[in-house]
């Protein structure tokens, strides 16, 4: 059987770049290679697209440093990836699929889906319409609101309306009661998050997310246990849940450090549950996915409050893949290894325009 070429797309201009790499390390080093030619494409960080041969070097980093450029033609006859050497030669190399391994903004928004849709190649994940309103926490609010499933109640605020400040601390203060969560709308692993217990902390909560995108969201506080749920398909595929995983975070909430950087954080599979609770999540996570047209993979977060009340947190189109991460850890615990994970995801890619 002819081996055919994907194209593994990380990095990214993105708050998230050094976990997309992570990802795609782990989702390289799972692909079936007696079926798969590897393209490794890495998009540095002020978005320049490089062609890397060694795992290692994306591992170390070392992948910036490429002198080898590697572009995805938008021309939908070639279906390709134009590699640029240092001496000028140029060759073509056709794609079958592409796996988008980027995390957040320029990723995971439907950017990148968009000039795969150009191009004419079958991609792992959400598509366009899917990615961006699951990665705007505004639009997925409103878009859940129409399914009738409890969520935190929310107040949207634009940058530019922070220069009638006094108008929109009193609008969060009429409407929600401190504590309150603040958040970039368009942001993902909780970068540019904050928790303010008073107006002060608000404001400088505001700011700090102003500073990652320019829609805020501030959230009611919700005091519960953080659940994830893992779910695949789409398309011809009927979507599926996994188990439910846990998340015991070191610090106060679960933020970038917490998640990446701090090894108290914890992540439990199968967790004790009130009767009904799992099963109740594992069907609001698919409800969801269909809700905003999912494809491929997604992972839904939720939280469980003391009385039993399940309460929808957000959805990620593109979750992290790392050898740790939550969504490829609860499909291992039901029996699916890593590389057949993989394996799947991708023929599900193939399978995206019949």
């Amino acid at each position: 059987m002819d081996k055919k070429n994907i194209a593994v797309i990380f990095g990214g201009r993105s708050t998230e770049h050094e976990v997309s790499c992570m990802s795609a390390v782990n989702v390289i080093s799972n692909i079936d290679r007696d079926k798969w030619n590897i393209i490794p494409i890495g998009i540095t960080k002020d978005g320049k697209w490089l062609n890397t041969e060694k795992l290692e070097d994306i591992k170390e980093g070392s992948w910036v440093n490429s002198d080898v450029t590697a572009e995805i033609s938008p021309d939908a006859t070639r279906k390709c990836v134009i590699i640029t050497e240092p001496n000028g030669e140029v060759t073509d190399v056709s794609v079958d699929v592409a796996w988008p391994v980027l995390h957040g903004k320029n990723g995971e928004d439907g950017t990148i889906q968009g000039l795969l849709e150009l191009a004419g190649i079958p991609y792992v994940g959400c598509g366009v319409l899917s990615s961006a309103v699951s990665m705007d926490k505004f639009f997925t609010k409103i878009i859940v609101d129409r399914l009738g499933i409890r969520q935190a109640r929310f107040i949207g605020v634009r940058s530019y309306e922070l220069k009638h400040l006094d108008e929109i601390v009193a609008k969060v203060e009429r409407n929600l009661p401190y504590p309150v969560f603040i958040k970039p709308s368009n942001a993902g692993s909780s970068c540019g998050v904050s928790k303010a217990l008073c107006r002060e902390q608000l404001i400088e909560g505001l700011y700090k997310a102003a500073e990652v995108d320019s829609k805020i969201l501030v959230e009611e506080f919700i005091r519960g246990r953080e659940l994830e749920c893992a779910v695949f398909g789409g398309g011809n595929e009927k979507p599926m849940a996994s188990g439910i995983g846990e998340i015991l975070a070191a610090a106060e909430f679960y933020d970038y450090d917490a998640k990446y950087n701090n090894p108290d954080s914890v992540t439990v599979t199968d967790p004790a549950l009130p009767d009904g609770a799992a099963e109740t999540i594992r069907k609001y996570a698919v409800e969801i996915f269909n809700a905003v047209d999912g494809y491929g993979l997604s992972r839904v977060d939720f939280f469980l409050k003391d009385d039993g009340e399940v309460i929808f947190n957000e959805i990620n189109t593109m979750p992290g893949f790392t050898a740790i991460s939550m969504y490829p850890v609860l499909w291992e615990v039901r029996g699916i290894s890593k590389a057949e994970l993989v394996e799947n995801l991708i023929q599900n890619a193939l399978k995206r325009y019949e």
